[in-house]
């Protein structure tokens, strides 16, 4: 096994929240050395948020912030920002999420940040992006997933609009800023230049948002929100069980709904011009959710997944925390990692996605206590002075 694949990656990390911040531990994930830039009085708002603060601690910075460096710096000084301009000189990436000028007014835009490493990758993650009418405008991920089209079609039919109940936006703007990151480092061996990598929330929400938009296009048709079941695709739905647990099964396909047919003891199901094929199958998806309903209600959860494996036709549970750390093969393949934390003892988390057979990425440590690297940053990389610290921390600078 060789080292990590990033490992040679300098990225210094002035966002805050999690549009900008996930992209960091995206690539801190996989090797890079992320140093975090904070405000010296409050830091990250991250280290506050949260449901659950057991010492009075968050449970998510631990998670977004791990395997990075903090340390502190006034952005809105002169001092401050001639430190982000020596930080930036030595390093490879620049990754900020502020509404769009704000780099400028300090002095950090990307023309002057160029002159002083033309090398630089400037990885900026916005509500809307770096130009257009709205660019002005903040923005959050809620407002984002809105306007990329996610939360119209997320949700009961007969209720409001409804949302995951994850950052999604934030999190798809900042998985697209690691991938414009990544593709700009790649580009810069040819060129020998960087660039700036421009990820809108609302346009990584539109982009998976599949054949959404030639659907209106060409065929005047609107996605409307359908609960748990997407229109002409079944079966592909939550059917109950015998023990009152539910169970996910997924045959939509003209092999695998066979399959199925075969698991319930009802072969001719599959010839039946009602539910032969894909197209029949989504006409006449409520007869036949129905039809599987039934049958799977007779039987309990596990032996009902028992058979539906056996019979190879993709079904599951749905997991909640406890169901994952149980599942013996999130433990096989290490989708959980717990990591030595100085509050919390050994903190379980999430694991790196995706892995890699040769270069794999690790949770190296846990987000830092604020300004936890300022010594080895500011003494080590930049070659500042004690007395020089000692001024700039008297001064609330660092």
């Amino acid at each position: 096994m060789r080292g990590l694949p990033l490992g040679d990656v300098r990225v210094v990390e002035l966002g805050q929240l999690i549009a900008g911040p996930f992209c960091g531990q995206l690539l801190g994930d996989f090797g890079a050395e992320v140093i975090k830039v904070e405000d010296p009085r409050t830091g990250d708002p991250m280290r506050q948020w949260g449901r659950e603060k057991p010492h009075g601690k968050s449970l998510w910075w631990p998670v977004v912030a791990r395997n990075k460096k903090s340390v502190t710096c006034d952005l809105r000084t002169p001092e401050g920002q001639e430190l982000v301009r020596r930080l930036v000189a030595k390093s490879d990436v620049l990754l900020e999420n502020f509404r769009p000028g704000t780099l400028e007014r300090w002095g950090l835009g990307p023309e002057r940040l160029h002159e002083l490493n033309p090398r630089l990758v400037i990885t900026r993650v916005t509500g809307y992006g770096q130009t257009g009418p709205y660019a002005p405008r903040a923005g959050y991920g809620s407002i984002g997933e809105a306007m990329g089209g996610i939360r119209y079609v997320t949700g009961d039919p007969s209720l409001p609009q409804s949302r995951a109940g994850v950052s999604l936006g934030d999190s798809l703007a900042a998985t697209y800023a690691c991938l414009g990151t990544l593709v700009a480092l790649h580009e810069r061996e040819r060129s020998g230049r960087g660039q700036v990598v421009d990820s809108a929330i609302y346009e990584s929400v539109l982009a998976v948002m599949e054949s959404l938009l030639p659907e209106w296009q060409q065929a005047g048709y609107q996605r409307e929100r359908t609960g748990a079941v997407l229109p002409n695709v079944a079966p592909s739905n939550v059917y109950p069980t015998a023990d009152g647990d539910s169970v996910l099964i997924a045959a939509n396909q003209d092999s695998v709904f066979t399959r199925l047919a075969a698991v319930m003891g009802r072969p001719e199901l599959a010839e039946d011009e009602r539910y032969a094929t894909h197209a029949a199958r989504g006409a006449n998806m409520a007869e036949l959710d129905g039809l599987i309903a039934a049958w799977s209600a007779t039987l309990p959860a596990q032996d009902l997944l028992g058979l539906l494996h056996a019979g190879g036709v993709p079904a599951g549970r749905i997991y909640r925390a406890a169901d994952m750390f149980a599942d013996p093969h999130f433990a096989a393949r290490e989708a959980i990692v717990r990591v030595a934390h100085p509050d919390f003892g050994e903190l379980a988390m999430q694991n790196v996605a995706p892995k890699l057979s040769d270069t794999p990425g690790a949770v190296r440590s846990t987000g830092p206590e604020l300004g936890r690297h300022n010594h080895e940053i500011y003494h080590g990389l930049l070659g500042l002075t004690q007395e020089e610290t000692d001024r700039l921390s008297a001064g609330g600078i660092i």
